[in-house]
This record gives structure tokens, C-alpha cells and sequence, in this order.
């Protein structure tokens, strides 16, 4: 097992449903426990309440989080908790999902009072798409933009396999097509090995 010092690894799943997305995402946190000193939890937007950011602005005047009482609550506080981050989304219409929207929208919330609540955290992304080329990078690039704008350092799995991110084909079969996708399998685990190599240097000071 490479590495001493447990690494806190958040995953979301941006998916209204138990299928692909799902399923990628808790295998990616599990390939992560296996191969490396890991503490994993876990967010699915499968029946959570979770309202749009209206811009209202309560989280700029109060700096007492969002105006919404719902359940963005425990990301909220599992992302200050990290050490590293996945976040893994359908594609809708060539993008992510709604609800992967809205997880990252919301958390101007939490950056109206703590400007710097990833900062310097390493974050991977996932898509799982029903064609093999159905904007899996574009929502990819989505979700590492939402890192960089926050401070975050953005992780992809580099060249020959991987790329910006895991990229993942279900064939519109749910968890049972993305399983059976072993190109998009391996590039997930490639997008892990960088991430959490990337957060146990961070955490060991080993970082020139």
C-alpha cells in the first residue's frame, strides 16, 4: 500500500438514479480503499432535495451559508472534511446533469464565508454517457472548471487511456453497461492512481 497517512476522499454521484453514475463512483472510491490508505464517503443526488441557487445573495450578506434549507447540508461539510475529490455525473444533452449543476452551483454558499473551503484539494471527475462519444468531456471539463474557479487543483488521468478524466460508456444500460466498459474502467482507475498520488504527496509534503 503506497503511502502512510490516510487520505479523505469525498465522492458525489450528480445522477437522479441508482445506475451508471452511481455505480462508477462507488467503484472509484472502492478502487481507492483497495489500492491505497483511503477513508471514503459518499453523496448521491439519487432523491435529495436540491434547489436551484437562485442568486439571491443571503450567502454574501448573512455569511451564514444558503438560504435553502435542503439537503446540500452534508456536502457542505464533507467537502471541508476532504483531503481529495471525485465528482461523477450523467451526460444530459451533451453536458452534465442538472443536479451536478446544482451541487456545484450551491457551493457559492459555502464560498461566501470560507473563500477557500478546496483550496489546494485535488479533485478528479468522472462521466458515464449512454454513446461512447456523447459529451463526456465537455462534462468533464465542466466539473474541473468548477475546481479551478475554487482553488482546487484539477486532476485528470493523463495521456493514453484518460486523459481529462474517466470517461465512461453505460450503452444505455445502467450500472450493467458501465461495468462491462473496461476502456472506460480503466481510465477511471488511472484518473485515482493521479488523484490520490497527487493527494498523499500533498499530504506528506513531498511536493517540489
Amino acid at each position: 500500500m503506497v503511502g502512510e497517512q490516510k487520505i479523505k476522499l469525498f465522492g458525489i454521484s450528480g445522477s437522479p438514479r441508482k445506475a451508471s453514475t452511481d455505480y462508477i463512483v462507488r467503484e472509484a472510491l472502492r478502487y481507492a480503499s483497495e489500492k491505497y490508505p483511503a477513508e471514503t464517503e459518499y453523496f448521491s443526488a439519487q432523491g435529495k432535495k436540491l434547489n436551484f441557487c437562485i442568486h439571491c445573495d443571503y450567502c454574501i450578506r448573512e455569511k451564514k451559508g444558503c438560504i435553502h434549507n435542503d439537503d446540500m447540508a452534508p456536502v457542505y461539510e464533507k467537502l471541508k472534511w476532504a483531503d481529495a475529490l471525485i465528482i461523477g455525473t450523467p451526460v444530459y444533452q451533451g453536458m452534465v446533469s442538472g443536479q451536478t449543476k446544482v451541487i456545484m452551483d450551491r457551493c457559492r454558499a459555502i464560498a461566501a464565508h470560507d473563500l477557500h473551503f478546496i483550496r489546494n484539494k485535488p479533485g478528479a471527475a468522472l462521466a458515464v454517457g449512454g454513446d461512447r462519444i456523447g459529451g463526456q468531456e465537455p462534462s468533464i471539463q465542466a466539473i474541473l472548471n468548477f475546481y479551478v474557479i475554487n482553488e482546487a487543483i484539477p486532476i485528470g488521468g493523463g495521456s493514453f487511456g484518460a486523459n481529462l478524466g474517466g470517461t465512461l460508456w453505460s450503452k444505455d444500460r445502467g450500472a450493467e453497461g458501465a461495468k462491462e466498459d473496461e476502456e472506460g474502467l480503466k481510465s477511471m482507475r488511472k484518473t485515482v492512481n493521479r488523484l490520490m498520488n497527487m493527494a498523499l504527496m500533498i499530504k506528506e509534503n513531498r511536493l517540489v
